[in-house]
């Protein structure tokens, strides 16, 4: 006779980690609500989750969960009241000719080549300035909602793009987008500057941010993504 422990999951469950050593407060002890199995978090789910501070690594989606800490809080950028401030707007201005391509999750060598440089350098001793490409794979490549590679490169002399500056991993989410995570050439200091910006602009100027899954799902050649991300 089938128990009732044997059926599998028809919803997410919740649990709490054991505390572990926090990797952003030193002398601090974290916790983390996870969110399993992941095989159940998908684009729908994960939108209502993100709403409640949840994030997710790969196909790990938690929130912190600490007794006595709420350092870590998730941002919401609302895409038509932002502002850049004085610093992001030299930046845009700076990069504004870089080229966009938006690519679905796939491995690009050059991609983790810039990776490692980038962990090697704002990251270093971290343990991600060593991972390996299952890790960096596992880390960024694999995802059970709409995801996106998002990358910038500086334009050549005959206009097609050429050096890699800046990748971003994007969730496009009923609500909006969710930046996973981003890393760019480590020796331009103002690329850090364009990460909101850049996001945001998706945004900006095709009006709210309900619109953005079906507007980058159809921004699939670069000129079309070029043109969703043009200037404030």
């Amino acid at each position: 006779m089938t128990q009732l422990n044997d059926l599998p999951l028809q919803a997410p469950q919740f649990y709490t980690t054991a505390p572990y050593e926090c990797s952003y407060l030193p002398g601090h002890v974290a916790r983390s609500e996870v969110a399993t199995p992941s095989h159940l978090i998908h684009s729908g789910v994960y939108s209502e989750l993100i709403a409640q501070g949840f994030r997710r690594s790969g196909m790990f989606t938690y929130r912190p969960h600490c007794e006595g800490c709420n350092a870590c809080t998730p941002i919401r950028i609302l895409a038509q009241e932002f502002r850049p401030d004085r610093s992001q707007r030299r930046a845009i201005k700076r990069h504004r000719q870089l080229v966009a391509r938006s690519l679905r999750l796939c491995f690009v060598p050059e991609h983790y080549q810039l990776y490692l440089r980038y962990q090697a350098v704002r990251h270093a001793g971290g343990g991600m300035d060593h991972d390996s490409i299952d890790q960096y794979t596992q880390f960024l490549l694999q995802s059970r909602v709409n995801s996106r590679l998002i990358e910038f490169r500086a334009p050549r002399a005959d206009g097609e793009p050429g050096e890699l500056k800046m990748v971003s991993v994007l969730d496009i989410l009923d609500s909006g987008l969710s930046a996973v995570y981003t890393f760019y050439e480590p020796d331009d200091g103002q690329l850090r500057q364009l990460q909101h910006p850049l996001a945001d602009r998706a945004g900006a100027r095709h009006g709210p941010a309900i619109r953005l899954p079906r507007l980058l799902d159809r921004a699939q050649s670069q000129d079309e993504l070029q043109d969703t991300l043009q200037a404030l």
